[in-house]
Parts: C-alpha cells; structure tokens; sequence
C-alpha cells in the first residue's frame, strides 16, 4: 500500500501545482491529487508485470533458437529454468493483475525495444547466472531470482525505463522506488498453493486518502495564514530568496501539526525534513528543521498545536 509519506510528497507537488498555477477551485485540485495517487497505484502493477513480460521475450528466444535451420545444441536443448518460472507463471494467470491491467490499459506491448534490454541485462547478471546453473528447482528459488530482478540497481537506475515511464505517464515521475518496494513485498508474500497473487490495497485503509485529502485542503486553504507564521521564525531571511519548495515544506508541516492531534510532532516533523532532502535546495533541511523546531515549541507553549494521547506531544 502506499506509504504516508508517498502521500505527502502527493499533497506537496498537487499544493505547488495548485499555487503556482494561481487554481482558485480546491476541490478541482483534490481530484488531480487523487488522480496523481492512483496513478502510483497504477505503477505498481504496471511494473508487476514487466518480469512477465521479460519471460515472454525469454521464450521467443528460445522458440527462435530452435526453428533455426541449423541450431545448436544448446539450442536445440535450452535451459528452460527461467521460463519456466512458477511465480512469473502466478503472476502472469492471475485474475486480479490481468483484470486491473487491462481495466486501466497498462502493459509493456508498445516497448519491446526496453524488455529485450532487460532481459540481456538480466541474464548477464550474478543472480540470474547462479539461479540457471543450479539443478534444484523450487519455488522458493523461482521467487528469489524474480525478487533479485526487481531489487537490482540496475532496473531502478535504468535510464531508458525511467524515459518509457515519462512517456506514459508524467504522474509516474519519482514514484518508480515505491512501486518497485510494493513489488517486492507482495512477492515476499506470495505462496506456491495459492492461485491468485497477493497483491497489496491502494490504502492500508481509508483513513490514509482522508488524511491526504484533509491535509491538502487545510494547506491549501490557509497557505497564506500559514506562510504569515512561518515568516515570523525567518524574520531574519530575506523571504524572497527562499525556495518557494521550502516554504511549501513547511506550510505543510504546520498544517499538519496543528490539523492532526493524533499524529506525534516528532513524526510529522521528521517526515517533512526527509522529504526537503529530495525535493528542494541542497542543506534545505538543515534550515527546515531549525525553523520548525522553533515554530513548533512556540505554538505549543500558546496552545496552537494541541495533541491528543498517551505520550503524544
């Protein structure tokens, strides 16, 4: 499922967009912040499917090789380990996955060029060449060798993948680390005696949507209410010189703090000073977490931020 702080990123870019864009309707931004969250949803199970994908390609070859009119040996006799894969197989007769790929016109069929690239990436690699030499054939090592691919540096720093994901989708820009950690755990979950794939909810539940959507209409509604508090702890700072991301970052932050009783400071603080690491200015979240810290501490002592719970403060 996706994370919370998947979720908050969501509401940061969707706030930037909103703001930038001077969108007077709130509520037309709300739709294109869930448009943008199930559209990561939409990634995970397009990656999902790419090992099948790579599996088809696999065999094709295979079928090539022996049709050749004067074929090898090995040719002739292949390895047929990695096609013969029993969770690519899972996966690719799985009713859940081929309804919801089909449902929202996913799959890789427009893009053979990247699958062969994979796939002879694939069979170069350490993992792949130990999982066909061994003899021993079980489904503990079919996963194995499916979870190596999806874990490898390889797929996520691929250039040409990251090109063919902007192509379909600019919503998926940045989201390909999270989709290929919910591919991994649904793997990790996935059983030899069941038909159907475990595949993971949208939401751990719905609370997490009403959080996203909660946050953004309070950040976006107060933002100027918001950016007035914020600029009483950088009095210092010439405003204007200040990344408009950072000032995003911490509007956020103190929407947030004060609209969530139940979530811990701590927590929702820790969360926004991690995402200025990758979204906004280098030493950004040095400068995020001194202003918050401050902010934080002093609307507490008036009364601003109020939390509710055992050890919540």
């Amino acid at each position: 499922m996706l994370s919370r702080r998947l979720l908050r990123i969501k509401v940061i870019k969707t706030l930037y967009a909103h703001l930038k864009g001077g969108a007077e309707n709130v509520e037309v931004s709300v739709k294109n912040l869930r448009y943008s969250v199930d559209k990561t949803y939409d990634l995970y199970y397009q990656m999902l499917w790419l090992i099948v994908e790579v599996r088809r390609y696999a065999e094709q070859r295979i079928e090539l090789g022996r049709k050749k009119q004067l074929p090898t040996p090995e040719e002739l006799n292949p390895n047929t380990k990695f096609i013969d894969n029993a969770l690519i197989a899972q996966i690719e007769q799985s009713a859940c996955v081929v309804d919801y790929l089909k449902k929202h016109s996913l799959g890789w069929s427009a893009y053979p060029e990247l699958i062969r690239d994979l796939y002879n990436e694939m069979v170069e690699s350490d993992y792949y060449k130990k999982y066909m030499s061994s003899e021993e054939r079980t489904y503990k090592g079919d996963v194995a060798v499916v979870k190596s691919f999806f874990m490898s540096p390889a797929l996520e720093d691929s250039e040409q993948l990251e090109r063919v994901l902007e192509e379909q989708s600019i919503m998926w820009n940045d989201d390909l680390g999270m989709a290929l950690i919910m591919v991994v755990r649904t793997l990790e979950d996935c059983r030899a005696k069941h038909d159907e794939i475990p595949v993971l909810p949208e939401f751990k539940s719905e609370d997490d949507w009403k959080f996203a959507k909660s946050l953004f209409v309070d950040a976006a509604t107060n933002y100027e209410a918001n950016l007035s508090v914020v600029e009483k702890f950088i009095a210092n700072w010439d405003v204007e010189r200040i990344a408009f991301m950072d000032l995003l970052v911490m509007t956020t932050a103190l929407a947030e703090v004060k609209l969530f009783p139940e979530i811990p400071t701590k927590v929702s603080l820790d969360e926004y000073i991690e995402i200025s690491k990758y979204y906004s200015t280098p030493g950004s979240n040095v400068f995020i977490n001194g202003v918050l810290d401050k902010l934080v501490a002093t609307l507490t002592a008036e009364g601003a931020i109020v939390k509710t719970g055992r050890g919540l403060k």
